[in-house]
């Protein structure tokens, strides 16, 4: 089972189907579409996130990363970039910087690790 993210003119995600996989062969024998041929759509993995492919838990690395597409899974209003061949989600807040090597936005300030929850307060730059 594969998952396609379809774009529109300007590389924005509009729709993410799941479909065989390309060389999956179905009930009677056909292979799977490819989506990314007939449709213009870009193939994503479910399970991965910052470029890592992770198992069914979300926290355990995959042993597999070869089943990791375009570091970070599409969904609806993520950008397709092709020059990193990534889906880049939309910008939470204008302070937030794109890191390269995830694909994902920073805050200019860390989220704190003492196990409680915070929201980001744009106004004042910092976690409340």
């Amino acid at each position: 089972m594969a998952h396609y993210a379809i774009l529109d003119a300007n590389n924005i995600v509009i729709n993410v189907i799941v479909g065989k996989n390309e060389d999956e062969d179905g009930e009677n024998g056909e292979k799977g579409l490819d989506w990314e041929v007939v449709y213009g759509g870009k193939r994503t993995s479910y399970n991965t996130s910052g470029g890592v492919h992770y198992l069914n838990d979300n926290i355990t690395p995959s042993p597999d990363q070869s089943k990791s597409f375009r570091k970070n899974y599409a969904g609806i209003g993520y950008t397709y970039d092709p020059v990193r061949d990534a889906f880049i989600p939309p910008k939470p807040y204008n302070s937030w910087t794109l890191n390269e090597t995830t694909c994902l936005w920073d805050p200019p300030v860390p989220y704190p690790t003492d196990g409680n929850l915070y929201d980001w307060d744009e106004s004042q730059l910092k976690w409340k």
